[in-house]
């Protein structure tokens, strides 16, 4: 068996937050080499974004579990979207459908002399809205404060928005209008439009997004003032290019999550990957592996099982929430703890893939009802396979893994990406074009005198929150950090198991978008007086 070349393109692209179903959102990787080293390990890399599906499909909780829509259901409208928003080309008013949702079950309608609610919207992450939706129950528990009318957009190509059907991902010729400034543009005509139509042209809009989704929310506010008086942006690594924050702050906050446990929990993760190495250099060590991993079919490549870890332990840093939640996998509180726990009960001497392997499986089969693990292959049940394009275009965030990791040491070349891009896709990235056309090189700077009613919210639980903004650049851009959260844990349902610096952070929120939207009516009450 020949071993396979592997690709630093998947050290940094997702499988916005990786290996999501063990790669079904990865950018594909060049065609393996005869011969080829097996040494040089894939490092899958986190989706900046909403995160990564679950492994397998789960039914939303209704016991508020984080899941709020189960019980406050939102219905499914189409828009008729031109392709592209910024030529005149014969192609570009050609027209696709774009998914939305709705929740009018608060909303204030606009009665007599009363005023219409706000309309609260998520801008839409790379897969699928109802997913987003699903998992975005802080919307749904303050709409009846707010009277606000909730609305959730697909992002093109994700979802059953795709601008060319079946044939969307068919060739760089229509990828080409996958991009983040056309998914801004889409929102903002369809928000102006869904306005028109509802007679409320002076109802004031926030919108919201969580990873990849609060970084087009915050860039959204920036670029089109005129129809979001304010963003909500949580988990939002819009720092996380060029030289902004270091390369290799995320891996190192997922190992800083696990050392903080336990030294003796960071030390064995550290330890396993060479020890993978040794035992998968051939068919009888795969063998053996793949029985102790419980795989479901033999593993042809040891990377597979290096992976298959990497993403537990990576997820599990992500979403270290404080209550029981089923965002990605079904996970207890405090999955990092409940990992290392498992790992220091091991008796000493015990096999270091034994203690790893007993870990991993935390994320992956809390529940215990899984009889073996699809370590090889899997679907892409929310339709992430758009990223790796982005990845491979505009979406350049630089990411290693330094030697103060738990995670084997690898780099990032910008030369290496791009021809790997050119392999893949056909296609050079722009590697600099994100802080050319929204900006983040001297932030604080830059918005302290421009831009204002954002809120960036952090959790340094979360790795992602490295590339976010962690302080307040002015009066109404207000970054809201808190110790122990992790991804966008503020947009989750509220329970009645949070603890008190989770409700402070959304009475925060809250109260800030509450002013906003009271300074906003009355600046309308004296326009038109």
């Amino acid at each position: 068996m020949a071993p396979r070349a592997t690709s630093s393109l998947q050290a940094v692209v997702p499988a916005l937050l990786l290996v999501l179903l063990l790669h079904a959102a990865s950018a594909p990787a060049p065609a393996a080499a005869a011969g080829a080293s097996s040494k040089r390990r894939r490092t899958p890399s986190p989706f900046p974004a909403g995160l990564a599906p679950p492994r397998y499909p789960v039914a939303p909780a209704a016991d508020g579990s984080g899941n709020a829509t189960a019980a406050k259901p939102f219905t499914a409208h189409y828009f008729p979207q031109e392709l592209d928003h910024f030529t005149f080309t014969p192609n570009s008013s050609r027209v696709f459908s774009q998914k939305y949702l709705l929740n009018d079950t608060f909303w204030r309608k606009p009665t007599g002399a009363a005023a219409a609610g706000p309309l609260f919207v998520y801008t839409g992450n790379e897969g699928d809205i109802e997913w987003f939706a699903t998992n975005t129950g802080f919307m749904f528990d303050i709409a009846p404060e707010f009277g606000a009318l909730l609305v959730f957009i697909e992002h093109r190509f994700y979802g059953e928005s795709m601008p060319f059907g079946n044939d969307s991902y068919k060739s760089a010729d229509t990828l080409g209008y996958l991009t983040s400034t056309q998914a801004l543009a889409d929102f903002a005509i369809l928000i102006t439009s869904l306005k028109s139509n509802l007679s409320v042209p002076d109802a004031p809009v926030v919108v919201f997004g969580g990873s990849y989704g609060g970084m087009l929310a915050s860039w959204f506010r920036l670029k089109y003032p005129h129809v979001a008086m304010g963003a909500v942006a949580s988990s939002a690594p819009i720092l996380h290019f060029d030289n902004i924050t270091p390369w290799s702050s995320f891996y190192e906050a997922v190992s800083e999550d696990f050392k903080s446990e336990s030294l003796n929990c960071f030390t064995v993760i550290k330890s396993v990957w060479d020890v993978l190495d040794v035992r998968g250099s051939n068919a009888t060590g795969l063998l053996e592996l793949s029985k102790t991993f419980r795989a479901c079919k033999t593993v042809q490549y040891v990377d597979s099982l290096s992976n298959w870890m990497w993403t537990a332990f990576t997820y599990t840093a992500m979403t270290d929430y404080p209550t029981p939640a089923d965002f990605l996998e079904n996970l207890p509180a405090y999955p990092v703890k409940e990992m290392c726990k498992i790992i220091d009960a091991f008796p000493a001497g015990a096999d270091v893939v034994d203690k790893a392997f007993a870990a991993a499986s935390l994320y992956y089969n809390y529940t215990g009802d899984q009889k073996c693990f699809k370590v090889e292959g899997g679907d892409d049940p929310h339709g992430l396979s758009g990223w790796g394009w982005q990845a491979c275009t505009e979406m350049i965030m630089p990411m290693n893994v330094s030697s103060e990791s738990m995670f084997p040491p690898s780099g990032f070349s910008y030369k290496e990406r791009s021809e790997e891009c050119v392999e893949s896709y056909g296609v050079r990235p722009r590697d600099h074009w994100i802080t050319t056309e929204y900006g983040g090189t001297k932030i604080y700077q830059v918005l302290k005198r421009f831009g204002s009613n954002i809120i960036f919210s952090n959790g340094m639980r979360d790795p992602w929150s490295r590339g976010g903004v962690l302080k307040n650049i002015s009066s109404s851009i207000i970054a809201l950090v808190t110790e122990e959260g992790a991804h966008h844990l503020d947009f989750r349902s509220s329970t009645k198991e949070d603890p008190d610096w989770v409700v402070e952070q959304r009475r925060q929120e809250v109260e800030i978008i509450q002013g906003w939207i009271d300074q906003y009516n009355q600046d309308t009450a004296e326009m038109s007086q």
